[in-house]
């Protein structure tokens, strides 16, 4: 932070950011709510119809909940500690600093509309994996992985997963386009946490975190439209020659589950979880990509994620998680939810993005305080 002008440069009262205690729009709070009871009850019909109880195959729902929550708390704690260093220019702030820094950055309402957008999101995780289990009992029998692959071949004329392996080869390539695959299941609670937490606007992190939400609901949908197990389960024979990988064995396992799963819906306590069309990896990804630029962040960031989102696009084709179509969808999915999330937040990045901007300073014979926004 550059060198303050005024005689309050150390003072803890000096606000850090214009507005950052203003409590966020009740909309935007109420949205991620709305989002998730429309989730959960879609989940009780369909689990009801398909003669199974709605749970949390595996707690995994409740266990990212509370190490995700947990993380927020550590977050938040060192949000305070290091505007509060920053404000009195110290390691070490004082009480009174970061008591000040709390009250401005961490009011009540703040904590609510944070820890409502985490349950939110992850009631809507855990209604999504019970809509995603039981596609294959609502729908049995219904595959259409032969239309997928035979459209695809003749878009491409061949076997895109084919094509790629030749391109690419089938050795190391493997190994990197597989720890991209499951760097999603990292990547998306850390920026869900670091959009609630260090956002300058609470209005922008909570329209992330809706639309993240939506995205559950909506891929869940686009599975009982067009039921498929995805290439490298209804082909195997293409994904022969790769090497074993973390994507393989996850593959695998998912498998097994299934299969465990059909065998006994009821008393099965683990969750059935492959479903290829539409691909919510891509979805969420694109979410995020164009989240970043609607709010305007780090130019390095938004480049990054829209890098992430390519080779995580080349690898769920290339290890046989997804036909092409699937991507595409994923990508419709994406907008989908953005356009679904401005509606029911009222949130609009452009007014934010003038907003963080302030108004010009003016000249003036007095002196100034001049803070550079965070």
């Amino acid at each position: 932070m550059p060198p303050v002008s005024s005689s309050r440069e150390h003072s803890p009262a000096a606000p850090l950011h214009r507005g950052a205690a203003d409590p966020p729009p009740w909309r935007s709070v109420l949205a991620g709510l709305v989002v998730a009871g429309v989730t959960l009850v879609a989940a009780l019909l369909a689990t009801r119809a398909a003669g199974v109880p709605l749970r949390d195959p595996d707690h995994v729902a409740a266990k990212y909940f509370v190490l995700v929550g947990f993380s927020v708390l550590v977050l938040v704690w060192l949000d305070i500690a290091v505007r509060a260093g920053r404000r009195t220019a110290t390691l070490t702030p004082s009480r009174a600093a970061m008591r000040s820094v709390r009250r401005e950055r961490w009011s009540w309402p703040r904590g609510v509309a944070v820890g409502s957008a985490l349950i939110s999101f992850y009631v809507s995780y855990m209604a999504y994996r019970n809509l995603k289990g039981v596609v294959p009992l609502l729908r049995p029998g219904e595959l259409f992985d032969r239309q997928l692959a035979d459209f695809e071949r003749g878009v491409f004329g061949s076997d895109p997963a084919a094509l790629l392996h030749s391109l690419l080869g089938t050795g190391l390539m493997t190994q990197v386009l597989s720890v991209v695959y499951v760097v999603f299941i990292v990547l998306l609670p850390v920026s869900l946490a670091l959009a609630l937490v260090f956002s300058r606007d609470v209005p922008g992190g909570l329209f992330y975190a809706t639309a993240l939400s939506i995205n559950w609901p909506l891929g869940a949908a686009s599975y009982f439209l067009l039921p498929a197990l995805g290439p490298v389960y209804a082909y195997p024979g293409t994904f022969a020659q790769l090497p074993d990988s973390k994507a393989s064995y996850l593959q695998g396992v998912l498998l097994d589950q299934r299969l465990e799963y059909l065998r006994d819906p009821v008393a099965a306590e683990i969750a059935q979880s492959i479903a290829a069309f539409a691909s919510v990896h891509i979805s969420m990804i694109f979410t995020a990509a164009v989240a970043a630029q609607l709010l305007g962040l780090a130019r390095r960031l938004r480049i990054g994620l829209w890098i992430l989102l390519g080779v995580t696009t080349v690898a769920t084709v290339y290890l046989g998680w997804h036909y092409v179509i699937d991507d595409v969808a994923g990508v419709v999915i994406g907008l989908a939810a953005l356009a679904l999330a401005r509606a029911l937040t009222g949130f609009r990045p452009r007014t934010a993005r003038r907003l963080r901007a302030g108004p010009a300073v003016k000249s003036s014979p007095a002196p100034v305080l001049q803070i550079a926004e965070d």
